[in-house]
């Protein structure tokens, strides 16, 4: 039985990119976003299992988009948290779904917001697991990270007319 998330996530991402390739990894991302933040909440980690596929998918599309920003704000989003995960705090799950969600971006409004908004929403979460478990409390970024890029299809959709669902 198909999640009725990502379901939602999936008409999200096509009224708000259309079909085409641009619509090809944020679909794929829809598809994966419910399980990644069950997983990622109960057990610390995003599965290579669902984040390498998209991988693939995300080059695909950016080839078949013909455009270079995907694969720049993969690349960039995905190597800023590489140097976070060295210097310790990010996981290389993180590092791996930053890249897939670079690759999902087929706007600048995308590319840019979703990390802006995926740290904002880290640390407004983790401000309150501060405050309720104390120093040292673990938290998982995974779901930020999709809730900021989620946030950030949404205001592209609205920004640019809801390009799925207005001829």
């Amino acid at each position: 039985m198909p999640d009725a998330a990502a379901a939602a996530l999936a008409l999200l991402a096509i009224a708000a990119l259309g079909l085409g390739p641009t619509a090809l990894t944020a679909l794929y991302i829809a598809a994966v976003t419910p399980e990644l933040i069950r997983v990622d909440l109960r057990e610390h980690r995003l599965p290579h299992r669902m984040v390498l596929p998209g991988l693939l998918i995300g080059a695909v599309g950016c080839a078949l988009q013909a455009s270079w920003l995907p694969l720049v704000a993969g690349l960039a989003f995905g190597g800023f948290l590489l140097v976070l995960g060295v210097t310790g705090g990010i996981g290389m799950g993180d590092v791996k779904l930053a890249t897939l969600l670079g690759l999902g971006s087929p706007t600048l409004a995308v590319a840019v917001a979703s990390p802006l908004l995926a740290f904002l929403g880290g640390g407004i979460a983790a401000l309150v697991v501060l405050i309720a478990r104390g120093p040292g409390a673990r938290l998982p970024f995974g779901p930020a990270l999709l809730g900021g890029y989620w946030v950030a299809v949404t205001l592209a959709g609205s920004m640019t007319g809801w390009a799925g669902v207005w001829p």
